[in-house]
């Protein structure tokens, strides 16, 4: 079963240039997976999108019983113009992984079973490349600017990512949802 834990979009700025709209969205799933699969979704939704990726985090431990604790940080950006730049950042959990075999249309198919956690901030970064300065006045004004002379280009900006987010999160529910029983 898939539970989904949403945070309301926050519009909290944090510092004169990053404005996070999604706050620790969480995915949680506890079933049969395949670990591969379920990155390759990943990995194919944000080069669809256009989006460029640095990975953080790629660990995994395995324990005595043969459980594996799997926990992997990445942080995809797309740049929307040179002003303006789309950011989510995932972190996925995978625990008490156990590789199991199951029987999928008469062939033996491979497979995991086991917790997910996907939790998601996402947000956009405006002046990105510091054109307005370090300075404080220049700060406020272009606090000033982006409020009220680019608000329809920074709405615009949230939407994208908003809609980008979105879909993702329905592809990874229907991809978990897809191997209930």
């Amino acid at each position: 079963m898939v539970d989904i834990i949403d945070n309301a979009a926050t519009g909290q700025e944090v510092g004169p240039q990053r404005t996070y709209l999604v706050d620790k969205h969480r995915v949680q799933y506890e079933g049969l997976f395949v670990i591969q699969d379920l990155h390759k979704l990943i990995d194919e939704y944000f080069e669809e999108k256009g989006y460029d990726k640095r990975e953080f985090k790629n660990a995994e431990v395995v324990k005595d019983n043969g459980e594996r604790f799997i926990e992997v940080i990445f942080e995809p950006w797309k740049k929307i113009t040179d002003y303006a730049k789309v950011g989510i950042r995932l972190r996925m959990i995978l625990e008490e992984v156990k590789d199991i075999e199951v029987e999928k249309e008469g062939v033996k198919v491979y497979a995991h079973d086991g917790k997910v956690l996907i939790t998601m901030d996402v947000y956009v970064d405006t002046d990105y490349e510091d054109r307005w300065g370090a300075k404080s006045t220049y700060q406020v004004i272009r606090i000033f600017f982006d409020k009220y002379f680019f608000k329809k280009y920074t709405k615009q900006y949230f939407a994208e990512a908003l809609d980008d987010y979105r879909m993702l999160v329905y592809q990874i529910k229907a991809y978990l949802n897809m191997y209930k029983q």
